[in-house]
């Protein structure tokens, strides 16, 4: 790869100075050579690094990374349908845990069977997602008064508000269901480790805010997105060359975690996601996948993860402030990963926005949709479809 290419997507780099024999894992696996060739062949247009990275950490032999990946294609056509079809009566999906089998909670049993007739496995619930996220909204608005709590999010799969209290501190979390007027019988109380960034103020790559290390998310016109505690409107950034990169034009943090960089003509960024060994993969689109689907992270300290969606909008208490609307996952991640890419087969899903434990012990991490990041800021996406028309824009 080209010097003007590392710099330009930022996570595409290898380390620099004394971090330069420190391996990084790969889509390609931890015991792969830099410049060694894919071991999988693609599947149904997906490059052979995301196969391999699935195979790895979802423990799949490549026939069932295809049938996941054609299962969560289908899931993600069906469930937009249902959403439309259904309305009000419509309380969210999520694949099993295998990924075979769609699920589709209808809050009307009438509504079952236009569930089972497209495949799908109907689950009648109490409560429309709906209802869900108006309950999940009445904590967003008392969060000033949570306590000894984290976050909280909305899980499909259990038709419930997940409150997520520190360890030993389930009464406080109760205590802050009561003040937001929610039933306690539409909560289901959690604890977990308090969750933090992911941004190191400590240096590294592949891009810079002053002192401070972040991850570049995904390529669009005029720039790429991250996120929003990486730096505040006007912060520059510098590649890992040390060279001036860009400006942070739009930031959003707390209640969001977005942010979009405006690179200068020096730089240029790419429709691609890097594995950190020589191996990309190349981003066709951004169309979400449901809860249960296979989800891959890369970002700068900790290369490729893989693991599955957990949950949608999600809030999660971070001491810095509060932000809603994050997607919840069990793949681990690392200080300095923070607004990292987020993709499930070609298609963009979003940056890391923060979490607990790490790649050793495993943990918890949520990342900001990209959809939202893209809406909010009209920006363009860059594709392997557009990618020679709209590259070149400034």
């Amino acid at each position: 790869m080209d010097r003007r290419r590392l710099t330009a997507i930022g996570v595409v780099v290898a380390a620099v100075g004394a971090a330069a024999a420190v391996a990084l894992p790969s889509f390609a696996g931890d015991d792969s050579a830099p410049n060694a060739a894919p071991t999988a062949q693609a599947v149904e247009g997906v490059d052979a690094e995301v196969v391999e990275a699935m195979r790895r950490d979802l423990g799949l032999d490549q026939a069932q990374v295809a049938a996941r990946l054609k299962t969560e294609r289908w899931a993600s056509g069906v469930v937009d349908q249902l959403r439309s079809d259904l309305g009000g009566d419509y309380a969210g999906s999520w694949l099993s845990a295998d990924g075979g089998q769609l699920n589709v909670a209808v809050a009307d049993a009438a509504q079952a069977q236009r569930v089972r007739a497209t495949g799908a496995v109907p689950k009648v619930v109490e409560r429309g997602v709906g209802q869900l996220d108006a309950l999940k909204t009445r904590m967003d608005r008392t969060a000033g008064r949570a306590g000894n709590v984290s976050g909280w999010y909305v899980d499909v799969a259990t038709n419930s508000v997940v409150v997520l209290a520190a360890p030993g501190a389930e009464d406080a979390g109760w205590r802050f269901v009561a003040r937001a007027g929610v039933p306690r019988q539409a909560v289901r109380m959690a604890t977990e480790e308090q969750p933090r960034l992911f941004a190191d103020v400590r240096g590294g790559e592949p891009f810079f805010v002053g002192s401070g290390r972040c991850s570049v998310g995904f390529a669009v016109v005029g720039g790429y997105v991250t996120a929003g505690h990486c730096g505040r409107v006007g912060a520059r950034t510098s590649g890992p060359d040390g060279e001036v990169q860009g400006v942070f034009r739009a930031s959003s943090f707390p209640g969001d975690d977005w942010a979009f960089v405006q690179v200068n003509q020096n730089t240029r960024v790419l429709p691609e996601v890097t594995d950190f060994r020589g191996g990309i993969a190349r981003v066709a689109g951004s169309r979400e996948v449901p809860a249960g689907s296979s989800i891959c992270r890369s970002g700068s300290t900790t290369g490729v993860r893989c693991g599955t969606v957990l949950a949608r909008n999600a809030t999660v208490r971070y001491p810095e402030g509060l932000v809603s609307g994050l997607v919840r996952t069990n793949v681990c991640a690392e200080p300095g990963d923070s607004g990292g890419s987020w993709i499930s087969g070609n298609q963009a899903q979003g940056v890391t926005s923060g979490g607990s434990g790490d790649c050793v012990r495993g943990g918890t991490t949520f990342y900001q949709p990209v959809n939202e990041i893209l809406q909010r800021n009209s920006l363009t996406l860059l594709t392997t479809q557009n990618f020679a028309t709209l590259g070149s824009r400034r």
